[in-house]
């Protein structure tokens, strides 16, 4: 893993950063956005530390780095991925399992319990999913499949992705040239949001879809 990132990432962004600046930052966070394994913990932070180095030049306006059109484009990033994600969801993958559903068990009947789930539950669940390792960028698929209220779902997908977004730019700028180690402090607050949070979110979407009924029941 960490030769991947030494060998193959770092090398990637920096040239992508260097030659494109703020739209490499977002091209980067729309394909992380988008479920591709392009960890946000390192493409956040060394943008941080490009707003922190003097000598780092921006090629889109010809100035230094700065924090907040750092921010605002990784969000921009992050959103347009997400929608991305949600839209072969709703219409790939929808399809998918309206026709085919039958064969792992998924009846028209699951697909409206998910429908009102996202529908009273979506905002929250895809706001603090952003936050979750794996959930962060896997949520929109489902959402998409659920067919979630498009506006409310990009609000909460961008808001969630600002506050993050901001969160680990703003860390790699203060790290400066030690902005790797943000991952570090980053590990215990993913752990502990991955061990509570994600059973939760299974848990709520399985009452809410019925199987833990059916489990009861079989058994």
């Amino acid at each position: 893993m960490l030769a991947w990132l030494d060998e193959i990432l770092i090398p990637l962004i920096t040239s992508l950063y260097e030659a494109v600046g703020y739209l490499g930052l977002a091209v980067a966070m729309a394909v992380d956005a988008s479920s591709f394994p392009v960890p946000s913990e390192f493409i956040l932070p060394f943008a941080g530390f490009l707003v922190a180095d003097p000598t780092a030049i921006e090629p889109l306006t010809g100035g230094r780095w700065e924090l907040i059109p750092a921010i605002l484009f990784a969000t921009l990033g992050s959103t347009a991925g997400t929608f991305g994600a949600y839209a072969i969801g709703a219409y790939g993958g929808r399809r998918l399992l309206v026709r085919y559903g039958r064969f792992v068990r998924i009846s028209s009947d699951d697909l409206d319990r998910a429908d009102r789930f996202f529908a009273r539950h979506g905002g929250k669940v895809v706001f603090w999913s952003r936050f979750v390792p794996l959930l962060r960028t896997a949520i929109s698929f489902p959402a998409g499949i659920a067919r979630m209220p498009l506006v409310p779902f990009l609000l909460y997908s961008t808001v969630g992705a600002l506050i993050w977004n901001a969160a680990l730019i703003w860390g790699g700028a203060a790290l400066g040239a030690r902005w790797e180690e943000v991952q570090t402090y980053l590990a215990p607050f993913e752990t502990i949001l991955l061990a509570i949070l994600l059973p939760a979110l299974v848990l709520l979407g399985a009452w809410r879809l019925g199987l833990l009924k059916r489990i009861r029941e079989r058994w």
